[in-house]
């Protein structure tokens, strides 16, 4: 994906996350809002109902008798004298009805001397708190009257809308991760970058070499002297074969590095499992005279993979085992099917692992560490990479060590 198109979905994705959580900000404080009348709405027709009851009906007030004087200070008119009682009983029967479920205190006033004669804490809980200070200003206007005050309304409307609340945070915690993702993506696609970079530079650093290796050597088995010696056309023709295959190789990574998405392609295809080990067997053994391998498959054999990637899981898993044993290399490969699928063995007569050990080998840049893995150069990638390729094929690889030394790798390759 170019730098440009990157950007312009970034951008997009946050902005439309940034709208919405406004958009649900605003949407809270509408929701708030609404709470407040619809609570204003129902207190005041429940101390509606309480002057009316008060009063002796609804013909005795010319006008509403309820004047909200501040957003939670409610004074309430009436016609007759009452004792605080019966104002009790009406005031939480009232709520209980209308469903106004929080504190409130409530005042009386002496019609004569304009003083609060009575006052009262009401809580939910029955427990009047004691450092809680109301205030109850007097009614100029009014002879006979009760005030209710609820200190509590903003954290009772705050309460009802917990959903909203929630709602937000979740939005801003989803924002919060989308640019931490958004940063994570662009830090991994600078680092991508600079891979790509380096291997195009090293392989191309490779191809120079390479290319004096190969016209070298053709020149070499071009000479009579070579000509006349089956030896050393049998390594001239080595040398030639190998040299061509690594380039081949080289090509490969050249094309893997110019674009990513194609790193991991694969180009399946039927591969009969005797001659295409026993060549790489063979080959190996060139190189190290010391190795024994065995084989043990039979000609019927065969694997649906791809030759590059499967030759390089081979190559990896014989590698190690050569590597990583004391004595002289024997390697036992063998297959076998069962009515789940093929499994092909590597059984070696290494130093092992332990056992503690062996779920991470297949990590990437995970060693062993030993006496013997010190001395031994490596980046432990490559069963990390023998890994992803069994993926990507939809098999599976495990290891286990061997009962008397060594281990012996597995891989399953279902029908």
């Amino acid at each position: 994906m170019k730098i440009k198109k990157l950007n312009i979905i970034i951008t997009l994705g946050f902005v439309a996350i940034i709208g919405i959580l406004i958009a649900q900000l605003l949407w809270v404080r509408q929701a708030y809002n609404l709470e407040d009348r619809k609570f204003n709405q129902k207190v005041s027709i429940a101390l509606q109902e309480v002057a009316e009851k008060l009063s002796g009906g609804k013909t005795s007030f010319t006008e509403n008798p309820v004047q909200i004087i501040a957003n939670d200070y409610y004074v309430v008119n009436t016609n007759n004298e009452f004792h605080p009682v019966v104002l009790e009983h009406y005031l939480r029967t009232e709520f209980n009805r209308f469903q106004v479920n929080t504190d409130y205190v409530y005042a009386l006033y002496n019609c004569h001397s304009d003083k609060m004669i009575y006052g009262k804490y009401m809580s939910k809980n029955q427990e009047s708190p004691s450092d809680k200070v109301i205030n109850f200003p007097k009614h100029k206007n009014l002879i006979y009257y009760f005030s209710i005050r609820f200190p509590d309304k903003t954290t009772y409307l705050i309460s009802s809308l917990r959903f909203w609340y929630l709602l937000t945070f979740a939005l801003i915690i989803i924002l919060l991760v989308y640019v931490y993702s958004i940063y994570t993506i662009i830090q991994q696609k600078k680092f991508s970058e600079l891979q790509r970079d380096f291997i195009n530079n090293m392989t191309h650093e490779f191809k120079t070499p390479l290319s004096s290796i190969l016209l070298a050597s053709e020149s070499l088995s071009k000479q009579d002297i070579v000509k006349e010696s089956p030896k050393l056309q049998t390594y001239t023709s080595i040398i030639i074969n190998q040299s061509y295959k690594l380039n081949n190789h080289i090509e490969k990574i050249l094309n893997i590095a110019k674009n990513d998405s194609s790193g991991l392609s694969l180009k399946p295809q039927k591969i009969i499992l005797l001659p295409f080990i026993q060549e790489i067997a063979d080959t190996i053994k060139q190189k190290n005279e010391d190795i024994t391998i065995i084989i043990e498959i039979e000609n019927s054999f065969s694997i649906i993979a791809d030759e590059f990637h499967f030759t390089n899981i081979i190559y990896n898993i014989l590698d190690n085992s050569i590597k990583y044993c004391e004595t002289k290399p024997q390697i036992l490969i063998s297959a076998y099917k069962d009515s789940k699928g093929l499994y092909l063995k590597f059984k070696d007569n290494g130093m092992g692992i332990p056992a503690k050990n062996i779920p991470h080998i297949f990590e990437k840049f995970y060693r062993v560490n030993t006496k013997k893995s010190e001395g031994i150069n490596g980046f432990g990638l490559g069963l990390f990479y023998v890994k992803k390729i069994i993926r990507q094929h939809n098999w599976k690889i495990s290891v286990e060590n061997n009962k008397d030394r060594g281990i012996t790798t597995t891989i399953f390759s279902p029908f």
